[in-house]
């Protein structure tokens, strides 16, 4: 589809305003770069905690994410967007985070799982609302992924989170960070 096809024609898009294709190119683009970071999320954990009781349970979320991962990535050559420049970074500071984290403990390891989690969840549910009624597949493939999202933070809950030292603001520090990746992977 060709931007022109696209383009609803004057005065129904304002300056700025991203075309369809890009802004599903944007979505596609930031949620690849986002299962990516959280595969790594895991990673990091399963570095300090692979022989704890949790280690299953982290196992289980990271399989999942990687489904999504795989999923995003052929829409990435399928739909021919470009990935974000920002892999490599979002490579190193994900596996840090999952291990930093994890290395504060089990608690504050499912305390990083459940701000992700949140995070991931209100901005899928942006991007759902935002498609076209031409992109149904894409939403139902976001839709899916998020309800996925949503059990890893009840899973992280369950699993003391709350109880994690200073969750709060663990929590607030690492959905701000997300957010800011977000915003970056969306553009860069």
């Amino acid at each position: 589809m060709s931007d022109a096809e696209d383009d609803p024609g004057p005065g129904a898009r304002l300056p700025g305003d991203l075309t369809a294709r890009a802004q599903v190119e944007r979505i596609i683009r930031v949620d690849h770069a986002g299962e990516y970071a959280a595969i790594r999320i895991y990673q990091g954990q399963l570095a300090v905690l692979g022989g704890s009781d949790k280690a299953e349970t982290i196992r289980h979320m990271r399989e999942q994410e990687q489904h999504h991962l795989d999923t995003f990535s052929a829409l990435i050559a399928e739909r021919r967007v470009r990935p974000t420049a920002l892999l490599p970074l979002w490579h190193f500071a994900s596996l840090a985070l999952g291990a930093a984290t994890a290395a504060l403990g089990e608690r504050a390891a499912m305390a990083c799982t459940v701000a992700v989690e949140e995070a991931i969840d209100e901005h899928y549910a942006k991007q759902s609302a935002a498609l076209g009624e031409d992109e149904q597949g894409l939403r139902d493939t976001i839709d899916r992924f998020r309800a996925e999202e949503l059990e890893h933070r009840d899973i992280g809950l369950e699993h003391g989170a709350e109880q994690a030292p200073a969750y709060r603001l663990l929590s607030r520090i690492i959905k701000t960070g997300c957010k800011l990746a977000i915003a970056a992977s969306e553009r860069i």
